[in-house]
């Protein structure tokens, strides 16, 4: 116990260190995550790339083993398909989720890697081999373990990365799932796995410090990733060395908040017609805080106390007979069942109307994919606009304006495109939306109703956004090419 104490205060001590380096240091280098987005909780731009103190926090003791001549030290630099899983997968990874954080990765590059990463972990033993079944014999999978195993890495990943929308919320998922891992390593003997999880522990710690409500810095893609990757493959090799009938449904319980937000968020956009990888409000944190009207802190307090539930079920499974395991697994459908009928996932007075918010979202991505494709090939600002205005009449807006800026050292140059249609007599709903290429504010977008709503629609809300990118990164390089000759401001009605 005295090697996985020294662990976990060395990765403690190193995350806390480097996370209050890079967050001294994010404002003057540009590392902020701007509230520039209607999906964003927070309101001022926060430091990012918190993830840089979680994972030196992590690998810098499991280096120090390769340094230090102890039986620990031996034991785990034997097992070489281990370290080269946990450095070479994490690595490529963190490379991954850097470039994210800094330059923006699509989802293709996303997927690419870390399938990759996936196919690595099998090829170096990390498998699922076998399906347990609590109600009767186990399953083997045979072939089908490649898919499996690789959906199960990936799954993980994306998992604690969409999960990661709330102050402390992924780091303190994340916690109990290696609380859990810690718990079934050490019943076993297992040194090395109580010594990753014990390490890993710290370096979550340690960056909750900073990163607990009210949050000075957010640990970014680089983290979420990191923390998905470390979970997916030390959970592949505990259930692999569980001798128990529930052997895989260990760990999918343990993490079971993460993976029950990510199925629902899947179903929920397929059925209305959202794109699977566009982000929005309704994970189950945006829910907690809209519906049950809880602050930021109660709702990650809440979600703390679900996976707690999640981990003594988790930890109950493993050693619960087959009547025991069957009255586990009620009891947590129950829970969760209830839990999705208070958050309105269940709500079947909405399900009416669902063919045709549908409908309408297919239409719409139709309009941003055209929106987006004519921006992004637009030789100058009049194109651009020429290439949204079509969203006043699909959208219903009485007034679609466009204005971009340019500052220059004695004057301001501009440019303001604007459509008017007819109006109702309602007061009217305005919305700006900033138009930046990365932090540099190019102009804004800005539509208005007076139609009697209150609100913008949420699909139509997230349809604007991805125009606003392609029209900020299109924007960007027309206005740098012009830069030689300036002009005065310009302000065109159509």
């Amino acid at each position: 116990m005295i090697t996985y104490l020294v662990a976990f205060l060395v990765a403690l001590m190193v995350a806390w260190v480097l996370t209050l380096v890079v967050r001294n240091r994010a404002v003057e280098w540009g590392w902020v995550d701007q509230a520039n987005s209607s999906r964003k909780v927070h309101v001022r731009p926060i430091p990012r790339l918190g993830g840089v103190g979680l994972v030196g926090g992590f690998f810098a003791p499991l280096c120090a083993l390769f340094l230090v001549d102890s039986e620990v030290g031996n034991h785990f630099r034997s097992q070489t398909e281990l370290v080269w899983g946990l450095f070479g997968g994490g690595l490529v990874v963190v490379a991954l989720g850097l470039y994210d954080d800094l330059r923006g990765a699509g989802a293709r590059l996303k997927f690419v890697v870390q399938f990759a990463v996936a196919l690595g972990l099998y090829a170096l033993g990390f498998r699922i081999e076998l399906v347990a079944n609590p109600f009767g014999l186990e399953l083997s999978l045979g072939l089908l373990g490649l898919p499996v195993t690789v959906l199960w890495v990936v799954g993980v990943i994306n998992a604690l990365n969409l999960i990661d929308g709330l102050d402390g919320l992924a780091g303190g998922v994340a916690f109990f799932g290696v609380g859990t891992n810690f718990i079934l390593a050490l019943s076993r003997g297992d040194v090395l796995l109580c010594l990753l999880m014990a390490t890993l522990a710290g370096a979550i710690l340690g960056f909750l410090v900073f990163n607990f409500n009210p949050a000075s810095i957010f640990m970014g893609d680089t983290g979420s990733m990191f923390l998905g990757f470390v979970l997916a493959a030390v959970s592949l090799k505990t259930s692999a060395k569980s001798g128990t009938a529930v052997a895989m449904l260990v760990p999918v319980m343990a993490l079971g908040l993460p993976i029950m937000d990510t199925l629902l968020a899947m179903v929920r956009r397929t059925v209305v017609g959202r794109p699977m990888f566009s982000a929005d409000k309704e994970h189950i944190h945006h829910r907690m805080m809209s519906r049950l009207v809880l602050s930021h802190r109660k709702a990650v307090l809440l979600l703390y106390a679900l996976c707690a539930l999640f981990t003594l079920t988790a930890l109950g499974l493993h050693w619960a007979n087959t009547a025991q395991s069957a009255m586990l697994l009620t009891g947590m459908a129950v829970v969760v069942t209830v839990l999705m009928r208070m958050l309105g996932y269940l709500d079947l007075q909405r399900a009416g109307g669902v063919g045709e918010v549908r409908r309408k979202n297919i239409r719409l991505r139709s309009l941003v994919r055209e929106v987006t494709d004519a921006v992004g090939v637009a030789p100058g600002l009049p194109a651009i606009w020429d290439a949204v205005r079509p969203l006043a009449e699909a959208l219903d807006a009485n007034l679609l304006l466009l204005r971009f800026e340019q500052l220059h050292e004695d004057h301001r140059d501009g440019m303001v495109f604007e459509t008017v249609r007819p109006a109702g007599s309602a007061l009217p709903l305005e919305v700006r939306m900033e138009v930046r290429s990365g932090d540099l504010l190019l102009g804004w977008l800005q539509l208005s109703w007076r139609d009697g709503r209150s609100e913008i629609n949420r699909d139509e809300e997230l349809a604007l956004e991805l125009v606003v990118d392609a029209v900020g990164a299109r924007a960007e390089r027309l206005l740098a090419r012009s830069e030689e000759e300036p002009k005065r401001v310009v302000s065109l009605r159509r």
